[in-house]
Parts: structure tokens; sequence; C-alpha cells
């Protein structure tokens, strides 16, 4: 789900292209790796840009510019895209920002190879129509003009010929419900140039709204006031394009959508259905004081965050990161825990759904875990004959036709527990042993992928503890672990700091958001690069991919 975003925009000034001192966070020391024993990769931090800022979502989404050698990053608490010169990788230094407007927020940016450059616009009232503004990624910062979209436009991305840009336009209701604006895909035709676009089409949801219309196993859910259709409830998230579709996940929505391009019609949705715990297993308690990671009686709704796609054999896979996210707003919350229920008005457990009541409920079992009372009740209502939890923590492969065709399992879980023991589902803003166990453990939100040789890659950053899950994709049915990279210091506890914008420099990365693949070919140092937009400490990272012999490390860990 997107960061909430309650800051303004700092100034409304358009800044040129003048240098800016630049600020570069401290690397850690001592970078947590933690490898297969045939890792063909290693990936390690070479350099740092520190916003200076955290917790206040100053490095988000990180796309990059191969013929100015730039890297621009969204950096949401100024309302802004950040220009940095990465021509030396490990100095990368800010030369500029591109600003919206007086109010506004900007979420997302991408570029094509030309240097045009279109940025997602969020006003003040976010239930408003948004816009998208261009400019000239090589340029001085210059908007060239703007146009209006959806709602609470999300994300944006640019099709492989360059022609199209695509736009999520989430359409989340207000905080009382008092307006709830429909979700929507914006399809912009780019001119030949580097210049403003002038046309402008929407692929709506309406054509769902009529009785049986909508597939199965899609969550509609959370309405009343001025929400009441189909369009108003599904929200889309994120964009990503192959083929002349676009595949958007509808996060809350547990699905994606799939819209041709050329016509800007959505053509299909389909439910991406969920991890099932009595076969995954997970940890979910953050009071058992130890690492449990097992079976239990649950689902959990896979519902992505950010999502990529690629072709093998002739057939489009989408990579999707199982982050998993609730509705909590003033007028209407799903979320409970599963100890809650059967207490103040929420419908019980049925007795039949667990063996031990109250052992399962407890606070070093299921108690704390947080789950959605929106599904699994029974056919009359009185009691949940299943329970619903977010996220699948770890990442799912589909097919273009929306069947699974890998998912990771709880591999990820098992390697935290190795890699960092004592941090295991650490929270981002303070270090701790299993603060997230009981939410969404890792929650896994960022995904690029990457072509190395012969092989693909995909590289998916953990929001809470940390650091980049690295997997070889080549065959999307039997993905395989690569290596774990974190530039983390888990010994600077933000939350304990007295002096935070002292101790943020030692800290190292927090809350990964974005990321982008930069080819060798496409590098400034002709290396294979990972940059990382990172929400909680402000930084942009850049870690450089090298190939290696195969070395010594974690022991083989399998998925389903």
């Amino acid at each position: 789900m997107s960061f909430r975003r309650s800051a303004v925009a700092l100034c409304a000034a358009v800044a040129t292209g003048l240098n800016i001192a630049p600020a570069h966070a401290a690397l850690a020391a001592e970078p947590i790796t933690h490898s297969a024993p045939d890792a063909a990769l290693s990936v390690n931090p070479i350099g740092s840009h520190e916003s200076g800022i955290f917790d206040a979502s100053a490095a988000e989404i990180v796309t990059y510019h191969p013929a100015s050698q730039r890297v621009l990053t969204v950096n949401a608490l100024s309302g802004s895209v950040d220009i940095l010169d990465i021509s030396d990788p490990t100095a990368p230094q800010l030369i500029g920002s591109v600003h919206a407007g007086e109010d506004t927020t900007i979420n997302s940016v991408a570029v094509r190879a030309d240097g045009l450059a279109v940025a997602t616009v969020e006003p003040g009232v976010k239930t408003d129509p948004g816009s998208v503004i261009f400019f000239d990624a090589a340029g001085d910062g210059t908007v060239l003009d703007s146009l209006p979209v959806g709602s609470l436009p999300d994300m944006v991305t640019v099709t492989e010929d360059g022609a199209y840009a695509v736009v999520a336009n989430e359409g989340e209701p207000a905080e009382d419900y008092s307006v709830d604006p429909e979700g929507s895909v914006s399809v912009i035709t780019l001119p030949a140039d580097v210049a403003a676009a002038t046309e402008v089409r929407s692929a709506g949801f309406e054509a769902y709204n009529a009785p049986g219309a909508l597939p199965e196993g899609i969550r509609i859910f959370g309405q009343f006031g001025d929400s009441t259709t189909v369009a108003q409830n599904l929200e889309p998230e994120y964009v990503t394009t192959s083929g002349g579709k676009a595949y958007v996940s509808l996060q809350e929505n547990n699905a994606i959508a799939v819209v041709d391009i050329a016509t800007a019609t959505v053509e299909d949705i389909f439910p991406l259905g969920t991890v099932d715990l009595r076969e995954v297993p997970m940890d979910i308690s953050d009071k058992d004081d130890t690492v449990n990671i097992a079976n239990w009686p649950i689902n959990s709704f896979r519902m992505p965050d950010a999502i990529e796609s690629y072709v093998v054999g002739g057939t489009t896979y989408i990579v999707t990161t199982n982050e998993g996210d609730a509705r909590d707003w003033d007028a209407y919350s799903e979320e409970a825990r599963v100890k809650d229920l059967g207490k103040e008005g929420l419908a019980p457990i049925c007795e039949d759904a667990v063996d031990d009541m109250a052992e399962f409920q407890a606070d070093e079992n299921a108690g704390r875990l947080k789950i959605t009372t929106a599904d699994g009740l029974n056919a009359d209502g009185t009691c949940y004959e299943e329970i619903y939890s977010y996220g699948g923590r770890g990442f799912s492969i589909f097919d273009q036709f929306g069947d699974l065709v890998f998912n990771s399992d709880d591999v990820f879980e098992q390697i935290l527990a190795e890699a960092v023991p004592e941090y295991f589902n650490s929270n981002h803003s303070e270090s701790t042993f299993e603060g997230r166990s009981d939410d969404k453990g890792p929650e896994p939100e960022g995904v690029a992928l990457g072509e190395i040789g012969d092989r693909t890659y995909a590289f998916i950053g953990l929001e809470r503890i940390g650091g980049v899950m690295v997997y070889d994709v080549t065959d999307p049915s039997a993905a395989e672990f690569v290596t774990y990279v974190n530039n983390r210091d888990f010994s600077v506890s933000m939350e304990d700091e007295a002096d935070q914008a002292a101790a943020l420099p030692a800290a190292g990365d927090l809350g990964p958001e974005g990321l982008t693949f930069i080819p060798a070919a496409d590098s400034p140092n002709e290396k294979n690069l990972l940059v990382v937009g990172n929400e909680v400490s402000g930084t942009t990272t850049i870690f450089q991919i090298d190939e290696v012999l195969a070395q010594p490390g974690l022991s083989s860990l399998s998925s389903r």
C-alpha cells in the first residue's frame, strides 16, 4: 500500500541543476550477507546518498537515466523528485530537484531512454483527481507541462517501446468514506521527442459493477457511505507492462488486472489466492521469545505491492512481492488480532475450527497475529470458520493467465533466522527481535528484475528488517535463492536514539521501498548495479553486483 503522506510540499519553486553540497550516508562497516553455497553473484553496497531525514519518506521510488548517468529519487516529504548524479557510483551527488507545485506529493517517477520523465502527482486532497508532470531527466528540472489522471496516482511506468506511460490510480476513500473515487488506470500516449504528452485515456472498472461480472476470489469489502460499487472498491497499486498488456496489482483486493494498452481497456482480473499456513509455516507471534516458524490453521492473502514481469518462451510471467495490507480508516477498519475474536462485538472463532481455543488464542501462539474481520465468517455470520491474515512473507510468480507457477513459501524467514538470528523479523525504525512476527514478518515490498549473462534475477526489498533477497528466476517454476544483503547496522536502534539526526548515518539503510537494476552496459562503472531507495533512513544506496565462483554459505533451502 502506498505510504500515507501527510507532509505537504516544502517548496513550489523548481530547483535548477545547480550543484548542491552532497551528503553521503556511511555504509555499514560490515553489511550483512548470506548466500547459497552455489551463489553465482555477490551484491555489495558501494555508495549512498543521505537526505538526513528519518522516517519521513525522503527516498522512495528510484529510476535511472543511462545517458545522463542520473538517478531520479522520489522524495515524498518535500513533494519532489531529487536528481542524483551517479557518474561516480561510490559518491552520488544531489544536483537538483523537480517540484510539482505547492501542497502536492510526487508518488512515482519513470523515465524513457531519451530522458523524457513522467512523475505522478497527488494533490493535497487525495480523493481529488491527480496529475502527471513531464520533464527532461537530463535537463535542469524544468517542468514541461502536466496532464490530469485519476485519483491518487500511485505508480507510473513506461512501456518497453517508449510509446506509452501507464499510471495506476489507487482511488482510496476519504478517512470518513464521504468520498470514494473509482480506481482506474491511465494510459498516456507519449510524444516522439522530449516534450509533454497531450493525450490520456482512462481504463476503468465500471464493467465489473454488474452482478456476477467480477471473477470469484476478488476481495470486495468495507463499503458504506459514498462507497457502493465494485469500481470504487478496486484500488490499483503498481503496474508492469509486457507485450502490449499492462498488469496492475490491486493490493487490497488481492488481484491483478490485465489492461490492453492500445485500447485502454481492462480485459481481465484474476485473483492471487492465499498461502495456507497449514502447509507453509510462518512465525506469527512476537511474544514467544523464540524463532518458531510453524504451521497454523490460518490462510494469508498474498496482496502484493510491487510487481514486475518478464518473458520466457513466449509467455509473460509476473513476479509479485507479497507484502499484505489492511484497510484501516477512521470510518472502517478490517484489522484485528486473533485474540480479539469473540470480544467487543466481534464474532468468535467457530468451535470446530481449532483444537484448543484457549491455547490457539494465547499471545505466544496465534493470539497476536493481525488478521482481517472481513473474510472467513460462516454462512450465517455467527463465527469465523476460517481465519485470514495479510501477506505471503515471500514472493510468487504467476503466468499471464493467472496461474501460480512458484511460491517462495517460508524460505525468507528461514534465511533471516540464520542470517540475523538476534534480529529476526525486526522492525525498520527499531532494532528488535521478532518485532514484526505478529504482523507481516519481513514484509517484501519492492522488486526489480535484471539480466546478467544468460540468467534473470529478481531483487526483492524487505521493508521491515531491511535488505535485498536475490533469486535466480530464469526458470519461473524453479526459482532459486542466491544471496541476501542488508546494509544495516542493528546496533543502532533509531527509536532508542536521543539524537536521531546524529545516529542516522550509522544506522545504514532502513525501509527499502523502490529498486531499479542498472545493467553493466548502461552503468557508469561498467558493472551491474542495483539502486535502492529507503524511505525510513532517507537513503538512496547503490550496490555493485559481481559474478563469482561457488562459495560456502547457506545450506540449501527449497520452496514448494
